[in-house]
């Protein structure tokens, strides 16, 4: 692969599938934190990678179902009852998206196991708890940028009708992160649009957000198809 430096943001949007870096020749002191240095066997030369993979607009959808307690990759492979990750870029908004009504939602994008741009919703109590571990971060100078946010489901019940019924609420906490895998995602949001076309409409009320970048009209990929989130809400307990 071709030496290079950081794409823009706005060329970013019109990249292949697989965001890539530019052909530019890189310059040590602004290199990309992202970039894995490598070795051209052919020539022997040193090249640098993107590990990352995104296409702009479309991240790997994760999505927590509340009634079950478990997430999942594109509503298909299970993926347990807890994530870990460190946020590249989130927001919390209020909008009226994927068919659901007005709610206030919670969207962080990440990178999985597999260096895959994913990015996961959640609404309710979750959006909650998700500020409850915020406070804490902006009163010792740090945001979700800066740790590894650990989300785990947490078994809740209640009585509706004479019945018992359960359902599940997303649990937040945090830990240390290594300063360069913060850095590496500081940069990658910073050089490539983080957003998801099927969550954008032009209409939300921010309350907060960081390193979420929507391309001009003009520079957006098309949507792709999309079902709805699941709810967050009860299930009836055994």
């Amino acid at each position: 692969m071709a030496t290079a430096t950081t794409t823009p943001k706005t060329a970013a949007a019109k990249a292949a599938p697989a965001a890539q870096v530019s052909d530019l020749a890189i310059i040590p002191s602004t290199r990309p934190a992202y970039l894995v240095a490598g070795v051209d066997e052919s020539t022997g030369e040193e090249t640098w990678s993107n590990p990352f993979r995104y296409l702009p607009g479309h991240p790997r959808q994760i999505r927590f179902d509340a009634k079950a307690g478990q997430f999942n990759s594109n509503g298909t492979t299970p993926l347990g009852q807890s994530l870990r990750f460190i946020p590249l870029a989130w927001r919390i908004f209020s909008d009226d998206i994927l068919n659901m009504g007005r709610k206030t939602w919670a969207e962080l994008y990440f990178t999985d196991e597999k260096g895959a741009i994913c990015a996961v919703l959640f609404h309710g109590y979750s959006v909650e708890n998700l500020y409850r571990l915020i406070e804490p971060l902006f009163y010792d100078d740090l945001t979700l940028a800066d740790v590894v946010v650990k989300v785990q489901a947490e078994k809740k019940e209640t009585t509706k009708d004479g019945k018992k019924a359960t359902y599940y609420i997303a649990q937040f906490s945090y830990e240390a992160a290594d300063p360069a895998e913060v850095a590496a995602r500081r940069d990658f949001a910073r050089d490539f649009p983080i957003w998801r076309a099927e969550t954008f409409t032009g209409l939300a009320d921010i309350r907060q957000q960081h390193g979420y970048t929507v391309p001009q009209a003009d520079e957006q990929l098309p949507r792709l198809s999309q079902e709805p989130e699941p709810k967050e809400g009860v299930s009836q307990a055994a």
